[in-house]
């Protein structure tokens, strides 16, 4: 009988500063199978053309606190007067299965699932930072974009220089270029984190 590789899902976890590319790598990467993403939860009501259960779920603030309270978040926020999460079962349920899991997070939420309370949730974790060429660059990147007034983006480059300085918390940094680029080499790190020796369990 031949020898039989198997291995638990890993749990990629996306962060970014405002304007970096991630909502644009995280779309790309959605158009193919190789993982689940994982939808948030928030308390906000839904935007034009956000669809429940895709973009996100929207509960109320008090459905929300009641799972605060049961411990059924990996992590969650109040951003702006509004509660965002990732629901932990999940998450748990695919990786358990071998599926992967993508979570698109901001640095605080990475920062919880690291030290989360289950073991084999931190032992799947694989933490990947998009830093952008530098300041003056995400600038132009929030100007194009269009969605935000002159204080807005100056308050966002003001986050984003914090946030930056976080980057050797994660494993892996990738300098932000083209979206092409930036998807190949997460597609790079994804191939090597899935042939870690220590993530792969031997059958016979």
């Amino acid at each position: 009988m031949s020898n039989q590789f198997t291995r638990s899902g890993i749990l990629f976890v996306l962060s970014a500063p405002s304007g970096a590319g991630k909502t644009t790598l995280c779309d790309a990467l959605r158009q193919t199978p190789d993982f689940v993403y994982s939808v948030s939860c928030t308390t906000r009501p839904p935007r034009a053309g956000e669809i429940e259960g895709e973009d996100y779920y929207f509960l109320s603030e008090a459905h929300f606190l009641a799972q605060i309270e049961a411990r059924e978040f990996l992590e969650y926020a109040k951003v702006h007067g509004s509660y965002y999460g990732t629901l932990r079962d999940p998450i748990r349920t695919s990786l358990d299965g071998g599926v992967d899991v993508l979570i698109d997070v901001d640095i605080q939420g990475a920062a919880a699932i690291r030290t989360f309370e289950d073991q084999f949730i931190r032992q799947a974790l694989c933490d990947v930072f998009i830093m952008p060429p530098d300041l003056e660059e995400l600038r132009r990147r929030l100007m194009k974009r269009g969605a935000d007034t002159a204080e807005q983006i100056e308050l966002r480059l003001v986050n984003a220089a914090r946030e930056m300085e976080l980057w050797r918390e994660y494993r892996y940094t990738i300098i932000s270029k083209s979206m092409e680029e930036d998807l190949q080499k997460f597609r790079h790190i994804m191939g090597a984190e899935r042939y870690l020796s220590r993530r792969l369990v031997l059958s016979s």
